[in-house]
């Protein structure tokens, strides 16, 4: 069975940066189709950034240009750089695959919080 634990997040003052990692363990993983969400409470989770075979990427418009997803196949690693962070980043962030149909087991998240 899959397993995902991410890290990284942290508190950060507004514009500044940080990077999550998300580590996988499994032989059913496919390290080529992952991708970040977040959740902030009330809200649902929303995709923010994915990356599918071909090497393509994919952002949603709040994130387009300053979050960044990247792999480490050799590691099993996602990553997710996240530059110029706003107040409205703040969130618990998690990988798992893209597609809706094919969700792993969720991991225990990492806080991202962004504050001056």
């Amino acid at each position: 069975q899959v397993q995902l634990v991410e890290s990284g997040g942290a508190l950060v003052q507004p514009g500044g940066s940080l990077r999550l990692s998300c580590a996988a363990s499994g032989s059913m993983f496919r390290i080529n189709t992952m991708g970040w969400y977040r959740q902030v409470p009330g809200k649902q989770r929303e995709l923010v950034a994915s990356l599918i075979s071909g090497g393509k990427t994919n952002y949603a418009d709040s994130v387009k240009g300053r979050f960044t997803i990247s792999t480490d196949n050799t590691k099993k690693i996602v990553y997710l750089e996240m530059n110029d962070l706003k107040p409205e980043d703040t969130a618990a962030y998690y990988c798992n695959s893209p597609s809706p149909r094919a969700l792993y087991p969720w991991g225990p998240g990492t806080q991202v919080t962004v504050s001056s």
